[in-house]
């Protein structure tokens, strides 16, 4: 036993200069300028009053969206599975840490013996045995820091699927306004439509107009009952997918009238890498990262031995090949130090392995960031390349408005300087123009939800940036599942 403690000590004194890596504790890497701010903007003191870090109640106010987004935080399927990988993610976590103790077993059994009229007695042992491995080389250490950064990517991952629950749940809603809005418009420039056919009908009659005009114009009534058909197929849709969002079965939805989505000021001078940090999707790039670093680490520690000492102790009545009654109490004490002298080929490929995963690890990590810079960079330029648009498409419904009106009151007080056709092409161009606004007005909104999402918004944090502003907003200490973010109302 002393022989087996006093080699270890003696191989890990030998190979201390080489293995010290195994002990090195994750870092955010700073190798690349991207990754160097990264780092950087960690250790900055997050903006509370920032986009991103608005509760999500404060960015969509509308009621009934917000009771949607509720009953979609509370049953949505895809939430519910991230929740439970956290819960796996924190038993593996304490499986880990369980594994520094030492592992416990009872094992009674007893045994008799006749031969012809020889009996040669009962035999019992009760023997309790205990095994400790010597974490020496690190190989538990990393095992444990490896699940820690495992849960805390689940955790992240968690914080991002509530984020795209949020964002999908707001976004079906407010395409559904838009579409009924246009559906409404559809319907009531339909009716027009009818009644212009007849009366290309009757100005044929009346030898004003000719079978060509009434055709174009039936084509074009046409043309808007196709429309209706596609616009409530669209509706049908998005009911469904707002059912399966809030897991329930498919129903009609009702929306708020004209709902509109009114962003805040916002910086428009570029994306600071702080806002980038801050997203979920991020952490869990870089915990998942940190997942790969420990693994490679845990590969390193396979070439160095391991030692496992073991204790047996219990009450027997067998002594070697005697039976001894009564029986007595007995103590052993083992060590082991097993090196692995014959898998180095074996180890080699696992470390090249771990590497190249790792690798990959860190180029995932960047890529997410890039990603990150450029979602919120398109977000911010259709949101304000939208309210630019919607000023010109309110002047072109206006003119086009006052064009329908003075054609019809050329046709209908001049005699043969308007064509009735005038009278349908400018009622064509203002129900194009006027359904082109609804769609810009829809594009604004979508951008500001896809900005929200983009800076991390919907975080649990949010509730909690007045009570709890160390825990909740300093990314390293932040518990992104906590018990106090599952006691508050959603």
């Amino acid at each position: 036993m002393k022989t087996a403690i006093k080699a270890a000590i003696v191989l890990g004194i030998a190979a201390s200069m080489s293995s010290c890596h195994i002990y090195k504790k994750y870092e955010t890497p700073t190798s690349t300028p991207l990754t160097k701010e990264y780092a950087e903007a960690l250790q900055q003191p997050v903006d509370s009053t920032a986009f991103g870090n608005l509760a999500w109640q404060d960015v969509f106010t509308d009621p009934v969206l917000v009771d949607l987004i509720n009953r979609a935080l509370v049953n949505n399927t895809n939430l519910r599975n991230a929740q439970l990988n956290v819960e796996a993610a924190q038993a593996q976590l304490q499986g880990a840490k369980l594994a520094y103790l030492p592992s416990l077993a009872l094992a009674p059994n007893g045994a008799g013996a006749k031969y012809g009229s020889n009996s040669f007695g009962w035999s019992y042992q009760l023997p309790a045995q205990a095994s400790w491995e010597i974490d020496i080389f690190a190989k538990l250490l990393n095992s444990k820091r490896g699940a820690k950064a495992a849960l805390l990517q689940s955790e992240a991952y968690a914080q991002a699927v509530r984020s795209q629950i949020i964002s999908a749940v707001a976004t079906t809603y407010y395409t559904l306004a838009a579409v009924e809005e246009q559906l409404t418009l559809s319907r009531n420039t339909s009716e027009l439509w009818k009644e212009t056919v007849q009366k290309m009908r009757d100005l044929k009659l009346a030898g004003r107009t000719n079978e060509a005009g009434v055709m174009q114009a039936e084509a074009s009534y046409y043309n808007i009952l196709g429309s209706i058909t596609d616009l409530e197929v669209s509706i049908d849709k998005l009911n469904n997918t707002m059912s399966l969002l809030l897991n329930t079965m498919p129903q009609k939805w009702t929306v708020s009238k004209g709902a509109s989505l009114q962003a805040p000021e916002m910086a428009r001078n570029g994306v600071a890498m702080s806002v980038l940090a801050a997203r979920p999707d991020v952490a869990a790039a870089e915990q998942n990262l940190a997942v790969a670093y420990y693994a490679t680490n845990s590969a390193r520690a396979a070439f160095y031995p391991g030692l496992t000492i073991t204790a047996n102790g219990g009450f027997t009545n067998l002594l070697g090949s005697m039976i001894v009654n009564p029986g007595d109490w007995f103590v052993q004490l083992a060590g082991s130090l097993v090196a692995p002298l014959f898998s180095r080929g074996q180890n080699i490929a696992r470390l090249k392995a771990a590497k190249a995963s790792q690798q990959q690890a860190m180029n995932n990590f960047e890529y997410t960031l890039m990603s990150a810079a450029a979602e919120v960079s398109d977000a911010l330029t259709v949101y304000e390349k939208s309210l630019e648009k919607s000023v010109y498409l309110d002047h072109q419904v206006e003119d086009l408005s006052k064009a329908v009106d003075m054609t019809q009151d050329l046709f209908t007080y001049s005699t043969g300087s308007v064509d009735y056709l005038q009278v349908i092409t400018a009622q064509q161009s203002l129900l194009g123009a006027q359904i082109s606004r609804i769609s810009c007005a829809q594009n604004a909104n979508l951008a500001v939800i896809n900005l929200y999402q983009s800076m991390g918004g919907g975080r649990y944090i949010s509730f909690l940036k007045e009570k709890f502003p160390i825990l909740c907003f300093y990314p390293r200490l932040s518990n992104l599942n906590c018990y106090i973010c599952k006691t508050i109302t959603l």
